[in-house]
């Protein structure tokens, strides 16, 4: 479990989200230097998206009615299927005898494509997501992206415009996502604050360290999207050390078993990035 309090003024003065890693404006209820600031762990909030619970009111009033985590999975597939004319591409304009497939990547594409590279050009479609949304740019992507005018950013800018390029609406389509993951962890989640994620590293000092309080722990900047698992034995398969935090589920945007067949028996979960206090352990 992490200690919460700060005790020295060193780590204090290393809490906040630093500008160089977020946009002045996004599309959530609170601004990227609340939600990525180590604050957000210690004393986390709901997070919403602009518009999406009252556009989707139906949606999640359908979801009141339904007391199996299956069904209502089943449920909200359907329910994006029909949104985003999935079954009827044609409505949502794909021209008749389109060959390009791109109209073919939804948001289970995306995850998928998550789940076999981080780096992949999935992944960069996800991790623009997450900045139009919560205004937390993109740290890592085949690179570190501290120089906007280097290589690794303008890949970065290739590949999420190349990902995005003729698909049905994939950024709303990840809206309903995050806050489908959100409804569940809410009945799952509503009496606790954070959960207890794990990941596999090689080197600590691979990762962004703002402060450090001994060997053990640290106050780190995650990239804006982040793979962690809930199983500490599963973390360890993918590195030396083990990188332990206490997440606010609030910034959960996904997690094995949230829907069927995706990422299934991986307790895979995507984290929201920001500032965390973090337990490094061997």
């Amino acid at each position: 479990m992490i200690d919460n309090n700060i005790h020295d003024n060193s780590v204090a003065t290393k809490t906040s989200l630093p500008a160089s890693a977020r946009l002045p404006i996004n599309r959530c209820n609170l601004p990227a230097v609340i939600l990525g600031g180590l604050s957000f762990q210690q004393q986390p909030t709901a997070l919403c998206l602009d518009g999406i619970n009252e556009s989707h009111a139906s949606l999640f009033a359908a979801l009141n009615t339904i007391q199996s985590h299956q069904q209502r999975a089943e449920y909200f597939m359907n329910y994006m299927t029909v949104q985003f004319r999935m079954h009827r591409l044609e409505d949502a304009g794909l021209m008749q005898g389109e060959t390009n497939k791109r109209h073919k990547a939804d948001y289970l594409r995306m995850l998928r494509g998550w789940l076999f590279d981080a780096d992949s050009r999935e992944a960069a479609v996800l991790k623009s997501w997450v900045e139009s949304r919560f205004g937390l740019l993109t740290r890592y992507h085949k690179g570190a992206l501290a120089d906007f005018s280097g290589n690794n950013y303008q890949l970065y800018l290739h590949e999420r415009a190349q990902g995005l390029y003729a698909t049905n609406a994939l950024e709303a389509q990840f809206d309903l996502l995050y806050s489908y993951c959100q409804y569940e962890l809410g009945l799952t989640y509503s009496e606790l604050q954070c959960i207890a994620l794990y990941r596999g590293v090689n080197k600590i000092d691979s990762y962004e360290i703002l402060a450090r309080n001994g060997k053990r722990q640290a106050t780190v900047l995650l990239n804006n999207l982040n793979s962690f698992t809930r199983n500490y034995e599963r973390a360890g398969e993918f590195g030396d050390y083990i990188m332990e935090t206490q997440a606010p589920w609030q910034k959960i945007l996904f997690y094995s078993n949230l829907l069927p067949g995706i990422f299934s028996g991986e307790e895979e979960v995507l984290l929201i990035g920001g500032v965390y206090k973090v337990n490094i352990s061997l």
